[in-house]
């Protein structure tokens, strides 16, 4: 694995969507990644594949403590449907790096990585390529996809806690949902706040609180998945 920390310090992506030179389509469900012996992350793929209809692509991350198999979970259930792949890595430490080690670099590696991998591999969508998490991975996505809406162009953040960057690359639409009772990051200093500063910032955003806690209702994802990728038929 890489571990050029220092070219990654300010959490850019440096891979870039091209065409696949792999052998796009082989390999459909549930896989590793295959980037790391000891802590690996999963990649789908979708059954009904076809490489001639590039499909979305999604980076969910998971809360802190979670395995990777709970970022693949947030959006697995519409993934068919909506012709997603999916990429669930999972974090270097107990959390992503801007908020284990306060900066960024083995996780922007990491992901870099497995971008490269999937853009290498299948036929993406360019104009539907999004990050997205629960909790601390809602947090790592809005940095990561502020810090580089040149290639993400959705950025999908269920409850997330803040958002960090040191440099920002474009303007990814951004949807937000929390819980009004959330007693793990309440919603006022977090989302309310995250919000009230990217409407500032004049990015499109779509933010939805709900009853509830520190949790994803099924509508709530169901509505981010139908703002991100509209079903394919």
């Amino acid at each position: 694995m890489v571990t050029k920390r220092g070219k990654y310090s300010t959490g850019r992506i440096t891979t870039k969507p091209g065409k696949p030179t792999g052998r796009a389509g082989v390999a459909t469900g549930v896989q590793p990644l295959g980037l790391d012996s000891q802590k690996d992350g999963f990649i789908y793929v979708p059954p009904g594949y076809d490489s001639s209809k590039p499909a979305a692509l999604a980076v969910m991350l998971h809360g802190a403590g979670a395995p990777a198999t709970q970022g693949l979970s947030l959006l697995q259930p519409y993934a068919d449907a909506h012709n997603i792949i999916l990429i669930a890595p999972a974090a270097r430490a107990y959390s992503w790096d801007i908020i284990a080690s306060d900066a960024f670099g083995p996780d922007a590696i990491y992901l870099d990585q497995a971008l490269a991998l999937a853009f290498d591999t299948y036929a993406i969508d360019h104009q539907q390529l999004a990050i997205g998490g629960f909790s601390d991975g809602a947090s790592y996505a809005l940095c990561l996809g502020l810090t580089n809406g040149d290639l993400f162009t959705h950025v999908i953040a269920f409850s997330p806690g803040f958002a960090y960057t040191l440099q920002t690359r474009g303007k990814p639409a951004v949807f937000i949902s929390h819980g009004v009772d959330d007693p793990v990051l309440p919603i006022a200093p977090c989302s309310r706040r995250i919000a009230s500063q990217l409407r500032r910032q004049g990015v499109a955003l779509k933010y939805t609180e709900f009853a509830g806690g520190h949790e994803i209702p099924a509508a709530i994802s169901a509505s981010a998945v139908a703002w991100f990728a509209p079903a394919q038929h």
